[in-house]
């Protein structure tokens, strides 16, 4: 599959085998790209969100309730999509896991602040985002180690295949750097809206902020990925 320049190539990586898709990173007036295409583990698989409002609506009501069974119940229900949430922010599956934990140990108390407008795991994603802070720095520390590491890999001997594989990490590791360098408000709108394509009313909600606050974010989110990605030799 090919990419268009300043397009960051989404492939899913163990995921469901969900195929592929293009992330693009220029402005709307198509000004600056970035010539490399890089492969980024994202999983582009998205439940479904219409219809969830209505049938959250018991569950919710026995969550303020403080009815345990309905904790476990939502669990079932959204861990999947919180988890590919997750690991699409923080690119780390035990952070992740962590964040998912956090999450729904949370939702019993965060509960009370949900004012019913949109779906419940719209609300859990929001609280995941809340929870994930310290986690991405986590991960970050994580990445660095590792890009020490390959570095070190570089130097030894390989074949061409293995040669291609490296490339594929170091492409990889390049967009990881990028947004580990956004803020975290930024990041998660650009993962919201670009990596699982949520539109910016859906979006607006889980942040909780304005919808014209989240197209701002997204757009410097774009652009400090861009300009990040072209100081790269």
């Amino acid at each position: 599959m090919a990419a268009a320049p300043g397009a960051i190539l989404n492939r899913d990586a163990g995921f469901g085998g969900v195929g592929a898709m293009t992330i693009p990173l220029n402005s709307a007036a198509g000004c600056g790209h970035h010539g490399l295409v890089t492969a980024i583990s994202m999983p582009l698989a998205m439940p479904a969100m219409g219809g969830e409002a209505s049938a959250d609506s018991e569950l919710v009501a026995r969550l303020r309730d403080g009815d345990r069974t309905a904790v476990e119940e939502a669990y079932l229900a959204h861990h999947a999509a919180i988890r590919g949430f997750a690991r699409r922010l923080v690119g780390d599956a035990a952070a992740a896991e962590d964040i998912v934990h956090e999450a729904f140990v949370a939702l019993p108390r965060a509960i009370r602040r949900f004012r019913g407008d949109g779906s419940l795991r719209a609300f859990l994603i929001g609280v995941a985002a809340n929870h994930s802070r310290r986690h991405v720095r986590s991960a970050m520390r994580r990445r660095r180690a590792t890009e020490r590491l390959a570095a070190h890999e570089e130097l030894q001997p390989r074949t061409v295949d293995a040669t291609d594989q490296l490339i594929t990490k170091q492409l990889a590791g390049k967009l990881w750097a990028a947004l580990d360098d956004l803020p975290i408000d930024q990041r998660v709108v650009f993962v919201l809206c670009e990596a699982e394509q949520r539109t910016s009313v859906e979006v607006a909600e889980i942040v909780g902020a304005p919808e014209g606050t989240v197209r701002t974010r997204l757009f410097h989110a774009k652009r400090k990925l861009r300009e990040k990605l072209e100081e790269e030799p």
